[in-house]
């Protein structure tokens, strides 16, 4: 077995990152170890989730593309983060689903299949993050 459980996150000021994610996306605080002025670990987890990120200060400008996270209620996690000052994209679903070939239209995916709808946010560093929706059952629906 194999079990994808951390993924490195390049960013130049830990402690502004780390604001970010805690405070405005949500992810939980699991270390922030600093025995010496030179090292620094910190690892943080999006709620519900089993893979972590750790914070690397860098100052290079190489960053992170497409990284996912995956929510029930994408329209929900979006207004969520909008109201704690993310910004994020307008939402887009797969157009056509059954012979999707790249293209996008505007709004959730009629029918809200799983993998069909997407949204996005960048960090303060320029990582930049897709919302997708899997999962999503209506209020009162099973």
């Amino acid at each position: 077995m194999l079990a994808l459980e951390v993924v490195p996150l390049p960013v130049t000021i830990i402690d502004r990152a780390l604001a970010f994610y805690t405070e405005q996306i949500g992810f939980v605080l699991d270390v922030d170890y600093h025995p010496t002025p030179d090292f620094r670990v910190v690892q943080l987890t999006p709620p519900g989730s089993s893979c972590s990120v750790h914070l690397v200060a860098t100052e290079s400008s190489r960053r992170m593309r497409n990284l996912v996270l995956v929510t029930e209620d994408l329209e929900a996690e979006r207004t969520r983060l909008i109201g704690r000052g993310v910004e994020v994209s307008a939402i887009r679903h797969k157009d056509p689903v059954g012979t999707w070939a790249g293209g996008y239209s505007a709004g959730l995916d009629p029918q809200r299949r799983d993998y069909a709808s997407y949204a996005d946010f960048a960090d303060p560093d320029g990582n930049t993050w897709t919302l997708q929706e899997r999962g999503y059952r209506a209020a009162g629906g099973k």
